[in-house]
């Protein structure tokens, strides 16, 4: 009996590189392709974590990616509270979206760009609860 791994069922033919239960060089392995929507998910669901909280009656962030090459260039649109300090608040999604994107999906993200679709103020919220009451 020879020392070489066979394939399953008897066949006595040696197992190809890339086969169960054999290591493959990198050189040799394929490719993973990581869709567009999955990016967005996961940039939408950091841009959440980013927030921590929501502002009362805001939607969640949302967010659209364009992946080309490896590389992510991400745009989330989300709903702030006001006063608030709204630039720390960008800043902090722009970094925490790269950082998950490039976790998760193993992609550079070069640009994150955050557009603020709505500001919410405590102030609006008082006056509107005061109508409907």
């Amino acid at each position: 009996m020879s020392a070489e791994a066979t394939a399953p069922g008897g066949t006595g033919r040696p197992l190809r590189p890339g086969s169960p239960g054999r290591a493959v060089a990198a050189a040799e392995r394929g490719a993973t392709h990581v869709a567009d929507r999955v990016v967005a998910k996961i940039a939408t669901q950091a841009a959440l974590e980013a927030l921590r909280v929501l502002p009362p009656g805001a939607s969640p962030p949302h967010a659209s990616v364009v992946v080309h090459h490896l590389m992510a260039r991400v745009r989330v649109s989300l709903e702030l509270d006001y006063p608030s300090d709204i630039g720390g608040q960008c800043a902090e999604v722009r970094h925490h979206v790269a950082e998950r994107v490039h976790a998760l999906a193993g992609m550079e993200v070069p640009e994150v760009a955050v557009q603020v679709e709505r500001l919410h103020s405590a102030q609006t919220r008082g006056a509107a609860q005061g109508r409907t009451q």
